[in-house]
């Protein structure tokens, strides 16, 4: 028999209004970590390629836990799964507050992210189930209005807080707010759900995990201990094989944690493939600027969040725009414009140099921005427009893994190749130094050299940000190719529940 969901007459707006503040408490979280990371290298005296894993690993745990979200959406309440999340996500800001080595504030960074790894899926099929097809664009344009204030005010608040307070200041701060919306939502929601009979498949779950990990911790590896790493190449091929043995089980069952058989409907497919692209450009763009303008440029933590307000807020404003756009042209021309714009100003983000100016970084950032707001959304949307209202749960929980996986994959791999170019660059250019100053027949002092060795190290830096930049370029235009195929989208019949039915009949006269 097949689930019907039928839309309500009136959208379920109180229950809609904590998911929305408890999802904005996330994502402010998130970005105002970004400024930080600068600052918790210095204290905690750790490297890029370590700092970036509290972003890796926010992401890593995030894939592996959102392909439970399908389950955990169809067996409990949105009261049951939001307070569940906010705990998780409480107890993370508490614990990365009282951390004073980096293994902590790690920990508490992934606990934060299990929480947040139930609440964006749960939140994005409520809004799904809770609006008609015609109207979903300008609803998700006004959602995403609410949660891109969070990047609007994160960078600017951070900076400001880390010039006057201690970086651990950032999850004081959150912690009351995570708090107070435990309790609103202990005291708003309550709503209730029929006792379903479903059963975790602990072999997937597994499965999932490993090779989820596997690829991520390889990625993530590979700019500290290089690609010929047993580390690397080990946990990569674990990873590889895993997720393949994870996706043909998925295949074969009747219940799946992950239904992979979405990718049957072409538009959620290409969907899905242009907002990894897109997230793993995005997400690359908000961990390598940053460290570009502190800690190259010395540009101070409060001017450096200031710098990403107005592309913040340009993406605020446009995304109620995009929503109503998207409903009355369909998702490729706003994709199409979008991509170009990302990857134009990718492009001019590769070229960075001692001597870009405050003014030009902030006018890049915020047109790149501008581009990427008319995409994500719109794409996901119309993916998601095309499956029928049973398998909401597994596309958001599909689209939510995929963009933690590839922005989690496309972190690791930029900062790995900035890494990587940059030690190359700073071997040739110490050589070219020491052979000039040999030339001339300069005595090379220590004084000099120390002096030298600091030049010489923000050059490489600044040059394996640029490399790392114009990876972003080739992955916007394979993005834009893909949207051009992009067509709008209607709700199919169910596929999957016909081919079910058909194998079932043709068992049954089998037996027969």
């Amino acid at each position: 028999m097949q689930e019907t969901i039928n839309t309500p007459d009136k959208p379920p707006y109180g229950i809609l209004a904590v998911l929305i503040v408890g999802a904005f408490i996330a994502f402010l979280n998130n970005t105002l970590l970004n400024i930080a990371l600068p600052s918790i290298m210095a204290d905690l005296k750790v490297e890029a390629t370590t700092v970036q894993w509290l972003t890796t690993g926010f992401m890593l745990v995030s894939g592996v836990m959102i392909p439970l979200s399908a389950y955990l959406i169809q067996k409990y309440s949105v009261r049951q799964l939001f307070l569940a999340a906010m705990g998780l996500f409480t107890i993370g800001t508490i614990v990365s507050g009282a951390a004073h080595v980096f293994p902590l504030l790690l920990t508490g960074r992934m606990v934060q992210a299990s929480g947040t790894a139930i609440m964006m899926p749960l939140l994005m099929n409520v809004m799904l189930v809770s609006f008609p097809i015609e109207k979903r664009g300008t609803a998700m344009g006004v959602f995403g209005l609410v949660l891109m204030f969070a990047p609007a005010i994160g960078p600017t608040l951070s900076g400001w807080l880390i010039e006057h307070y201690d970086w651990r200041m950032l999850f004081h701060f959150v912690t009351p707010i995570a708090v107070t919306v435990l309790l609103l939502g202990i005291f708003m929601l309550k709503d209730k759900k029929e006792k379903v009979n479903m059963r975790l498949d602990i072999i997937s779950l597994s499965l999932s995990s490993i090779g989820f990990g596997g690829l991520l911790y390889g990625f993530s590896s590979a700019g500290s201990k290089g690609w010929d790493s047993p580390h690397v190449y080990v946990t990569l091929t674990i990873g590889t094989v895993a997720l393949v043995v994870f996706i043909l089980r998925q295949l074969r069952q009747d219940n799946p944690m992950l239904n992979f058989r979405i990718y049957q409907y072409p538009m959620f497919a290409l969907s899905s493939v242009i907002t990894m692209i897109v997230t793993m450009a995005m997400f690359s763009g908000m961990l390598l600027l940053p460290i570009y303008v502190q800690t190259i440029r010395g540009i101070s933590p409060f001017d450096a969040g200031l710098m990403l307000l107005p592309g913040a807020i340009a993406m605020a404003i446009m995304s109620p725009i995009t929503g109503k756009l998207f409903d009355k042209f369909g998702g490729r021309a706003l994709a199409v414009i979008g991509l170009l714009i990302t990857l134009i100003t990718s492009y001019y983000f590769s070229k960075l140099s001692m001597e870009t100016t405050y003014t030009q970084l902030i006018i890049l950032y915020t047109v790149r921005m501008f581009g990427m707001s008319m995409v994500n959304m719109p794409v996901s949307t119309n993916g998601l427009n095309q499956l029928p209202a049973r398998y909401y749960p597994h596309g958001t929980a599909m689209n939510n893994t995929m963009q933690q996986v590839s922005g989690a994959i496309g972190t690791a791999l930029l900062v790995t190749i900035m890494s990587m170019r940059a030690e190359s660059y700073g071997k040739e250019l110490a050589a070219s130094a020491l052979k000039e100053a040999a030339a001339a027949g300069k005595a090379v002092t220590p004084a000099v050299k120390a002096e030298m060795e600091q030049q010489i190290a923000m050059q490489a830096m600044l040059h394996g940000i640029n490399d790392a930049f114009f990876v972003t370029v080739f992955l916007s235009a394979i993005a834009l190719i893909l949207a051009f195929f992009i067509k709008r989208a209607k709700q199919e019949d169910d596929i999957i529940g016909k081919e079910a039915s058909v194998h079932s009949q043709s068992e049954n006269l089998a037996k027969n």
